[in-house]
């Protein structure tokens, strides 16, 4: 599988000196998450499924401690084994997570170790800081919270970059302006149909960071309009529902289809470097990257941007 790829396929990840594909396989349904995506992924199919992406075009995969309790970091190392090694240029991603309603500095230790066994490797060169929105009485960013242990791994060589990761605008600025960190990943906010992190994007641009977007299928409704109604892992406001399905009909008269409009969509914005896509089974790394050699013209754009939900209908309609 060597298909011929966009010119700037491969580019660096803002100022961090990493180099990543334009998009990356997300790690979640590889540790099978079926209360999330609504479907189970043996064991088997998600190890095969690592060893291809380590052969294919794709050269990172973005995962967390916090996937399936670790399955989705242990079976992405035992797909690195399978293969006989983590090839020198592809990049694992991970994110450090709080458990058991811990997310104290001892923990955020434990994950890092926790993750570097179950991936194989000696360093971990990305790590995030995951969800804190979710764990804003931990102390996160207080003297001695999980930020600042965060940098002293980083100063002890024993993980490179430091990524924070998250959804709501809000917290994501207020970890920004501790200025510590080289990445920034946010999910379903700068979709087809949701733009909430438009200034967020712009901030963290000016500062030279990498900047990630993940979950640009709004977690499904963009890649299934009439599949469950949800958006960004929540039930779907009606309008969002019907900009989905417009859309779909939209894509239908240009010759496309909606998944691929979506990926598009984040690809050509020039200030994100990667986007993310969750995969589950082989035989999709194929379609993937032929939704990324499709272009589409820029009528096809102004008429989309016609279609987008007024913004008290995004996940985060008030942005700063």
């Amino acid at each position: 599988m060597d298909p011929q790829m966009p010119a700037d396929w491969l580019r660096p990840l803002g100022n961090t000196g990493l180099t990543v594909s334009a998009v990356a396989a997300g790690g979640g349904p590889i540790g099978s998450m079926p209360e999330m995506f609504g479907y189970d992924v043996p064991a088997e199919q998600a190890i095969d499924l690592v060893t291809q992406l380590l052969r294919s075009p794709v050269r990172v995969i973005d995962t967390s401690n916090g996937y399936s309790d670790g399955e989705s970091e242990r079976r992405i190392g035992q797909g690195i084994a399978r293969a006989g090694g983590l090839p020198a240029d592809y990049l694992i991603s991970t994110k450090t997570d709080g458990k058991d309603g811990d997310y104290s500095r001892e923990r955020v230790r434990r994950s890092i170790q926790e993750s570097k066994e179950r991936l194989g490797l000696d360093r971990l060169p990305l790590v995030y800081l995951h969800d804190p929105e979710y764990a804003l009485d931990q102390g996160l960013d207080a003297p001695g919270g999980a930020v600042e242990v965060l940098v002293e791994l980083q100063r002890e060589g024993v993980i490179g970059a430091i990524g924070l990761a998250g959804g709501d605008v809000k917290v994501m600025h207020r970890f920004l302006d501790l200025g510590v960190f080289d990445v920034l990943l946010n999910h379903n906010r700068w979709t087809l149909v949701d733009r909430s992190a438009g200034a967020l994007f712009d901030r963290a641009a000016a500062a030279g960071m990498g900047i990630v977007n993940a979950a640009y299928l709004g977690g499904g409704l963009l890649a299934n309009p009439h599949g469950q109604r949800m958006y960004g892992y929540r039930p779907a406001p009606d309008p969002t529902v019907k900009a989905a399905l417009a859309l779909e009909s939209l894509c239908q008269e240009w010759g496309t289809d909606l998944a691929t409009a979506a990926l598009q969509f984040s690809l050509r914005d020039p200030r994100i470097h990667m986007s993310v896509v969750g995969i589950s089974k082989p035989e999709r790394i194929g379609a993937l990257l032929a939704s990324v050699n499709t272009k589409l013209p820029e009528e096809f754009w102004s008429a989309a941007e016609e279609l987008v939900p007024e913004p008290s209908n995004w996940l985060d309609p008030v942005a700063p």
